[in-house]
């Protein structure tokens, strides 16, 4: 397929978000903070769940969620070929919609990832969703193909050879992606109309999952692409702003507070963004904010990240001085959701640790599902949404109207 001409359907006008919505790969923003209130803090397999809906295999996406919907991936099948795009009512858990695609590039993996790895977006008028394999698909609200793309088509040396897993995220008209890996790397900006490549740089080769950042630097929009380098682009035009090296992670992705990038590596860096007058300035360093697989969280002028051992250790962001830790139990993929003064860690067994924040981190439970869960908890409506490879949990204090 040329890269050119997507399999292109209808256009359908954006919705506009509401402040509930989870539009991405954790929550507004890829922030890892929510604006929920309410939210449960203990919960049971019979306790507290508002819903459950099955799921028909594996995915490491968080669920996205707009206009009432929520939306979610899956993969299943011989090798993992078979894509699938899940829609449900937000409220009770119906099952709205089911799309599947056949997978069009390579879908070998690491055993602990699969091809449902990287989140979708959704504007509330559509929902976007990339695969490992490089397949990139558009749906309207009602499950309607607007359009697909074979990146692997498209660029036929992309490699997926441990399982790609860096997720879209959507700014103004365009669905703004990280492909890098063995083969063809690049980052782009593709039409959220036609699927068409509006822009698209070529990027360092080697394995990398880390998912774009859309910042605001002195007023302007910066797209920031992390790998072994900090890369920030105008979002509209590819452009190149500024970048600065220095041995940044590949797996958990950085986020921004304060007016600083917070990036985990070797050492986790607070970075202050270039500009036209200066270049970018690392303005401090710490090796006591390990995050593994996770990504970090910035919330009222604290930094928490959490390893993959279970140590939470929250920061200053401002100095980078260390102020306390929690040592939670079991090894975590998922990154933390910080909401209504809390954080919530959800460990590989599905047992969610719940950190009262403050001047010291506080245990105030932890609450088990006995349920295999890597994906990242989001979320809305009075509830938090996790999914397993088996199901798909709405966790809530009773029914929602």
């Amino acid at each position: 397929m040329n890269q050119g001409l997507p399999f292109l359907l209808l256009a359908l006008p954006v919705i506009v978000l509401r402040a509930e919505d989870v539009p991405q790969f954790r929550g507004p923003g890829g922030s890892g903070v929510s604006k929920e209130k309410g939210l449960p803090v203990e919960w049971t397999e019979k306790e507290n769940i508002r819903w459950k809906a099955a799921l028909p295999g594996r995915g490491l996406g968080n669920p996205v969620i707009a206009a009432g919907r929520v939306y979610v991936t899956a993969c299943s099948g011989f090798e993992q070929k078979r894509l699938h795009v899940l829609c449900f009512d937000l409220k009770n858990g119906k099952q709205l919609w089911e799309r599947q695609f056949w997978a069009t590039g390579a879908t070998q993996c690491h055993p602990k990832t699969n091809m449902a790895a990287p989140t979708p977006a959704t504007d509330g008028a559509r929902v976007y969703a990339l695969y490992a394999t490089g397949d990139l698909v558009c749906l309207d609200k009602e499950g309607n193909l607007v359009w697909y793309r074979s990146l692997a088509g498209d660029y036929p040396t992309i490699g997926n050879n441990v399982g790609m897993a860096a997720s879209i995220i959507l700014w103004n008209d365009l669905v703004l992606l990280a492909m890098e890996n063995v083969g063809d790397s690049f980052a782009a900006g593709i039409d959220k109309d036609t699927g068409v490549n509006r822009w698209r740089v070529e990027r360092q080769r080697g394995i990398n999952w880390t998912t774009p950042l859309l910042i605001q630097n002195q007023g302007e929009p910066e797209v920031i692409f992390q790998s072994s380098d900090l890369t920030a682009y105008d979002p509209s035009s590819g452009k190149k702003k500024w970048t600065l090296s220095g041995g940044f992670a590949g797996i958990p992705s950085p986020t921004f507070g304060g007016g600083l990038v917070l990036a985990p590596g070797g050492k986790f860096q607070a970075v202050r963004p270039g500009t036209d007058k200066g270049k970018p300035e690392v303005v401090w360093q710490s090796n006591r904010l390990g995050t593994g697989f996770s990504s970090p969280a910035y919330h009222e002028g604290k930094v928490y990240a959490l390893g993959t051992n279970g140590v939470l250790n929250c920061a200053d962001a401002v100095t980078g001085k260390a102020l306390w830790d929690v040592r939670l139990e079991g090894n975590y993929a998922a990154s933390p959701l910080v909401a209504d003064g809390k954080l919530y860690a959800v460990n590989e067994k599905g047992d969610t640790s719940v950190v009262q924040l403050g001047a010291a981190g506080t245990l105030l439970g932890v609450n088990s599902l006995e349920d295999t869960i890597l994906a990242t908890p989001v979320a809305s409506d009075g509830a938090i949404f996790l999914r397993s490879d088996r199901l798909l949990y709405c966790i809530g204090a009773g029914k929602r109207p």
